[in-house]
């Protein structure tokens, strides 16, 4: 099973790639970071195709079983970098494929508007967003931010439970309508 998770946040040293880099430790999980994948602003032009970090980014996306997607919120949404990212990639990136989201909020307001902002441009390239979701706040990190605390950690791994669950189940379900007369 192969998941890919994406650090949406451009800060190199901001929690989401605290938490992204836990994540991948603990999981074994590669990370797409888009505080090191320079991405130009989307134009829709056809040259940005050709671009080798915008293929990078769709083909680790596109041989993805499924995903684990991390945010900040900023000013009520998803970061800036992850929309542009996603503006890069289309259906066959998601379509049909179980997505994880998490969203790691510092300015006391919360991360659900982040994961709903997520939750609804997902859904427009057809990814299968788990209904359950995390938000990390800056108490849940301990250890100057190398670990979780132990119920925000719990939190993740039901998720990451599910979300390998439903991969299981998709791909299962996949090959069985591949073989099937309907």
């Amino acid at each position: 099973m192969k998941i890919i998770m994406i650090n949406g946040s451009p800060r190199k040293e901001g929690r989401t790639g605290k938490l992204t880099t836990i994540i991948s430790k603990k999981y074994n999980v590669k990370t797409i970071d888009l505080s090191e994948l320079v991405l130009p602003i989307y134009n829709g032009q056809e040259e940005q195709n050709e671009i080798a970090n915008i293929q990078k980014l769709r083909s680790q996306l596109e041989n993805a079983d499924a995903m684990i997607i991390a945010t900040p919120e900023y000013h009520g949404g998803m970061s800036g970098a992850l929309k542009n990212a996603f503006d890069f990639l289309g259906s066959k990136h998601f379509k049909d494929k179980p997505v994880a989201i998490l969203a790691v909020s510092g300015g006391g307001k919360g991360g659900i508007n982040a994961l709903n902002n997520m939750r609804i441009v997902l859904r427009a390239l057809y990814a299968n967003v788990l209904s359950k979701q995390v938000v990390i706040d800056p108490s849940d990190f301990i250890s100057e931010c190398t670990a979780l605390e132990e119920n925000t950690s719990y939190l993740v791994d039901g998720l990451i439970q599910e979300l390998k669950l439903y991969t299981q189940i998709s791909k299962k379900l996949s090959e069985e309508w591949a073989t099937s007369n309907y």
